[in-house]
């Protein structure tokens, strides 16, 4: 068994053949001694031309290699002791698939629709024909990532193993490419196929889903979280309730602070979200007028700068992607981005935010620990306000935000419900249009070609994460005000992403189990 580093030119790193001949040359074996190889990591290098793909490979010589994966028991629990998981995200999925390997049966209360009849939703919501406040591009099995790109990277190492999230979703459909690329990623139009496998895993093993629930209380027996109580009334016990319900679902928050549960105001980031032709930030990127040509992939950008003592940054960046909305009632615009497996838009988006500040907040005190949703519901509804009919969203010129001017008109865009000129230099907050002037200064320095008229950014991107965090033990993993109430994923405010809200999941599961048996 050998390790080897290998450089190859893009095309030849698509040829297995050429990356078993390099591999061969650089461990010094003959192919002829070769079994097997793997490739373990892959990596583009454009930092300097010419531009070559780096790759980990793991050959084989005279004996099979081990195993790609791991194995994983889920056990039939059919009859096993139920337990509650309140949203069907990456966190309730995954927590779920966990409860099988601990012999649990997990009971899935879903607020919005199967992955199936929620695209009819977003179809209708991408026409600006209406919006369902249950099931739209955050709520819905799946949760918030199904239809918003499906990146898998993550800075998150501490609470699990990524490894294990990875492994999962490729043994349900996703491509083998997310176990070795440096920056994963599935594609929205792959990602609902995965989720229903799960979902189809999870139902064979004993594991139940309700669909179209909406959760307005906990059940509360000898001081512990035992079950809920939908929105039609239903009572759904278990031996405890594992809260998974994503960072837009504000009425949770409610319900646990009418139950008087502990919140905690966090930090959390808004901004707008810049759109460019996909060409120019190849161009950018990998340094030639001629852009990506047919073997590289589109190209990306990662921006941060630390404007007046807070961060400036990207987020989510979309190559060859959409921008999307994501808004969760009317009256307010919210938009996000996503792209497809092949990235193959003309266009690539980016959220471009803000650092928001628990201390930045002093305007809304009153508020309390909902001060930070107070100020993005303010800023949702300045943008409806400046935008069009529906989930026609405020747009602005970058050149002509930078300048403090009107754009006259905007060039070709993604945005399906369509886009309206708005002097968003004008009615964005200061704190934060202050600072995403002064950060696309920066950027435009750094990235030459960054700064053009062709470039628009669109309002707001504010559902970067909670504005709050649902407080519970860092080892014991639930509510110290509520034992058996297990918060997990973006929404309690300890995940950003799917793979971290997957870990996440796992955490609370594990942490269930302990519970259960101390």
């Amino acid at each position: 068994m050998r390790e080897v580093e290998i450089t190859l030119s893009p095309e030849d790193a698509t040829i297995p053949k050429q990356i078993r001949k390099k591999a061969c040359q650089v461990a010094g074996v003959s192919a002829n001694l070769v079994t097997e190889f793997r490739i373990l990591k892959r990596s583009v290098d454009a930092r300097r031309r010419p531009i070559v793909v780096r790759l980990l490979v793991s050959l084989a010589v005279d004996e099979p290699l081990e195993p790609a994966l791991q194995t994983y028991q889920w056990n039939n629990v059919t009859a096993a002791a139920p337990v509650i998981v309140v949203g069907a995200g990456p966190a309730g999925l995954f927590a779920s698939l966990r409860l099988l390997e601990l012999g649990y049966k997990p009971i899935v209360i879903e607020r919005g629709k199967n992955v199936s009849d929620r695209k009819r939703d977003i179809a209708i919501l991408n026409r600006n024909q209406g919006l369902n406040p249950d099931s739209n591009y955050c709520f819905g099995e799946g949760g918030a990532g199904t239809f918003s790109d499906g990146k898998l990277y993550t800075r998150s190492k501490k609470r699990g193993d990524v490894r294990r999230v990875l492994e999962i979703l490729h043994l349900h459909g996703a491509d083998e490419s997310i176990l070795y690329d440096s920056h994963p990623h599935i594609g929205t139009d792959r990602l609902p196929a995965i989720i229903t496998a799960i979902r189809e895993t999870l139902i064979n093993h004993g594991a139940e889903f309700h669909f179209e629930s909406r959760v307005e209380d906990l059940i509360i027996q000898n001081g512990q979280a035992k079950g809920v109580i939908t929105a039609s009334g239903d009572k759904i016990t278990g031996e405890a309730v594992i809260l998974a319900t994503g960072h837009s679902a504000l009425d949770i928050y409610k319900m646990l602070d009418r139950n008087k549960l502990q919140l905690q105001l966090k930090g959390f980031a808004m901004g707008v979200r810049i759109e460019h032709p996909q060409h120019l930030i190849d161009q950018i990127q990998y340094h030639t007028r001629e852009g990506r040509g047919k073997y590289l992939p589109a190209a990306e950008y990662s921006l941060v700068k630390n404007v007046n003592g807070r961060g400036v940054y990207s987020f989510c960046m979309c190559p060859g992607g959409i921008i999307v909305p994501s808004a969760t009632a009317d009256c307010e615009s919210v938009v996000n981005g996503m792209s497809n497996s092949l990235r193959n838009s003309p266009y690539a988006n980016s959220g471009l935010v803000v650092e928001i500040r628990p201390e930045d907040l002093a305007a809304y005190s009153e508020h309390g620990e909902f001060a930070g949703i107070a100020f993005q519901e303010e800023l949702e509804k300045s943008a409806y306000r400046y935008g069009g009919q529906g989930q026609i969203a405020p747009a602005q010129r970058l050149v002509d935000f930078i300048d403090g001017k009107n754009s006259a008109s905007l060039p070709n865009h993604s945005y399906n419900p369509g886009l309206v000129c708005s002097p968003m230099h004008e009615w964005l907050p200061e704190s934060i249009g202050v600072r995403l002037r002064e950060g696309l200064r920066f950027f435009g320095r750094r990235m030459k070609g960054f700064m053009t008229a062709e470039a628009i950014m669109a309002g707001v991107e504010s559902r970067t994460s909670s504005p709050i965090r649902i407080v519970r033990d860092p080892e014991r993993g639930f509510h110290p005000d509520l034992p058996g109430l297990f918060p997990a994923g973006e929404g309690a405010g300890y995940a950003g992403g799917i793979v971290s809200s997957a870990m996440d999941g796992d955490f609370a599961a594990v942490s269930f189990s302990r519970f259960l048996s101390s």
